[in-house]
């Protein structure tokens, strides 16, 4: 693979995009951009469950305060409060409250190891969680990777026989496009779709409407973040940055990400996973072997800093509530973008 320049990228222009649709397409934009379900993820309070002692109902009324369409939240999002802690009864207490406010509920886990699997479900059916996420962090070379994760996402019909979980499998900075795109095939769940992250596939050395195009006929939900690339090694890393402020082409992944499917939406749910301050070095690179080695990673986390903690964790929450209010405005812009130019 030859060595890309992140600032030698075109710099795709969405709204002649939009100019060049036809009618339909236009009018199929606008509303979606003027409808499109919106989900809080609790890896934007990501710091304040971890050491501000906010548990996931808090996380819920955030949800319900913002108009959101519902949550997205971790096993573990929580500490001693989180899921993955709770008795059966209060995961059927929190399921209700979720349901009482209205809201959509998706949990997450970070792994594909079965157990892991097993788990999440569980907490999943005991909430009435609609979607459950995973990602494999397995050691090793990228095809025993493929190997491996295959293996474990079959066994995802034993673990929901009646059908009540929509399943995906995120891009985690590890892997590449093609590479989710063959064990999705190669597990052959109809269940079982991707979620695409606006930034994960930095890491993996691919550019983002790239790897989106090559996602896009499997995609169902999505995490919404915005970041700064620089370079790596030869690869890329991504440094998470306020949305709207780094260097991803967020309008055009949206416009893209809004166009898919014919009669309804294709995507489900935006994640809106504000990051600010979160880190991911390079994973893969352009010289890289034919079967690269993928080193063990722990799950995703935010260093705290060395400042006030009181201040960052308040600095956290403003930084989630003014992602919903900058999302709105993009998406408000798209649509505002496709009416303009029906005429």
């Amino acid at each position: 693979m030859t060595e890309m320049s992140w600032t030698a990228l075109a710099v795709p222009d969405w709204r002649a995009r939009i100019a060049a649709l036809a009618a339909p397409f236009r009018t199929r934009l606008a509303q979606r951009a003027r409808s499109a379900p919106l989900f809080a993820h609790a890896y934007a309070f990501h710091l304040n469950m971890r050491f501000g002692g906010m548990p996931p109902l808090r996380m819920a009324e955030f949800a319900r305060a913002q108009k959101l369409a519902g949550l997205k939240i971790h096993v573990e999002d929580g500490e001693q409060a989180s899921l993955s802690r709770m008795s059966e009864e209060a995961l059927h207490t929190y399921g209700a409250a979720m349901k009482g406010l209205g809201l959509e509920l998706h949990v997450e886990t970070s792994t594909t190891e079965v157990t892991g699997l097993a788990n999440a479900v569980r907490i999943a059916h005991a909430t009435g969680a609609t979607s459950l996420r995973c990602y494999p962090r397995y050691e090793g070379r990228v095809s025993d990777i493929i190997e491996r994760t295959t293996a474990d996402l079959r066994q995802l019909t034993a673990l929901d026989p009646d059908g009540h979980l929509r399943f995906t499998l995120e891009q985690h900075e590890d892997l590449k496009s093609e590479e989710l795109i063959r064990i999705l095939k190669a597990v052959a769940n109809p269940r079982l779709s991707l979620l695409f992250d606006f930034g994960n596939m930095i890491n993996a050395y691919e550019p983002p409407l790239a790897a989106l195009v090559d996602q896009a006929p499997y995609v169902s939900e999505v995490h919404v973040k915005d970041c700064l690339v620089q370079p790596d090694r030869g690869g890329w890393a991504h440094a998470a940055c306020q949305s709207g402020k780094g260097h991803l082409p967020m309008h055009a992944m949206f416009v893209e990400l809004l166009l898919l499917g014919e009669d309804r939406p294709q995507v489900l749910a935006f994640g809106l996973e504000e990051e600010e301050g979160y880190f991911a070095p390079a994973l893969r690179f352009p010289a890289e072997e034919a079967d690269p080695f993928i080193a063990a990673r722990s799950a995703s986390f935010t260093h705290v800093g060395s400042g006030d903690l009181s201040t960052r964790l308040l600095q956290e929450a403003d930084a989630a509530r003014r992602q919903v209010e900058t999302v709105r405005a993009l998406l408000d812009a798209i649509a505002t973008e496709a009416e303009r130019t029906q005429g």
